[in-house]
């Protein structure tokens, strides 16, 4: 069993060192079970095996009648950490852009003025902002803002700064909470994050509180093909 097991793992480190050293870039289609055979000196089921674990990794893409595809590579964000896009993009050596497509006052809704502790109708700060990686966008934020924390957060310069930076400033986080669902996208969304047809968008929203005052309730959305969330985290002794 252990022979069969080193096999297998022999392929997958074959085909991650000709990813890794750019043989094989993203998009590029990497040899098929039949080429691992011989090139691995391998049984086509060990061949298979590697394949399909490294495409349930993300790191190969199996398409039907074609072969195995290196998977483009996908912005990743934790889900254990408020950082904010700009510096998950920077950090990652790309550039980041900010494109700001709203910024309005109107009146909140029942659930939002329940969240703010505000009356019903009473008018609540709403911004929506487009961010790039590179020349690629990789998130729309629309965020819905508590006037009493914020009162300052329309005359703010989202293309400099962003609102995750801005709010951190005035009212650090205490408390947090994630919710995270794959939609269907409508037609603004489809057009703001350059979204292939038919393609799914991760909506993760985030609701923020700063010392039991709700600050902000955000939608994050983005591009399926483009972007993953990852979390770990060390359980204490």
């Amino acid at each position: 069993m252990q022979k069969s097991e080193s096999r297998y793992l022999k392929v997958k480190r074959f085909i991650m060192d000709g990813i890794r050293t750019g043989q094989w870039k993203s998009g590029q289609q990497v040899p098929s079970e039949n080429e691992l055979v011989n090139l691995c000196k391998v049984s086509r089921m060990t061949a298979r095996r590697a394949l399909e674990e490294l495409d349930s990794e993300g790191i190969l893409v199996r398409v039907r009648g074609k072969g195995s595809f290196v998977a483009e590579e996908k912005h990743q964000s934790s889900l254990l950490e408020i950082k904010n896009i700009k510096a998950e993009i920077t950090e990652q050596g790309f550039q980041h852009r900010a494109v700001l497509v709203e910024m309005s006052s109107i009146p909140a809704t029942v659930q939002l003025a329940e969240l703010f502790k505000l009356t019903e109708g009473t008018h609540i700060y709403h911004s929506i902002i487009v961010h790039y990686q590179d020349h690629e966008p990789v998130q729309m934020e629309e965020r819905f803002i508590n006037p009493q924390v914020a009162a300052d957060y329309l005359n703010q310069d989202f293309k400099t700064i962003t609102p995750n930076e801005y709010l951190t400033q005035i009212a650090p986080v205490t408390e947090a909470e994630h919710v995270i669902e794959a939609i269907t996208p409508e037609k603004q969304l489809i057009n703001l994050l350059q979204l292939e047809s038919e393609e799914a968008v991760l909506l993760l929203t985030r609701t923020t509180w700063s010392f039991e005052q709700a600050v902000s309730f955000a939608k994050l959305y983005h591009p399926g093909k483009r972007y993953r969330l990852q979390s770990r985290f060390t359980p204490k002794s």
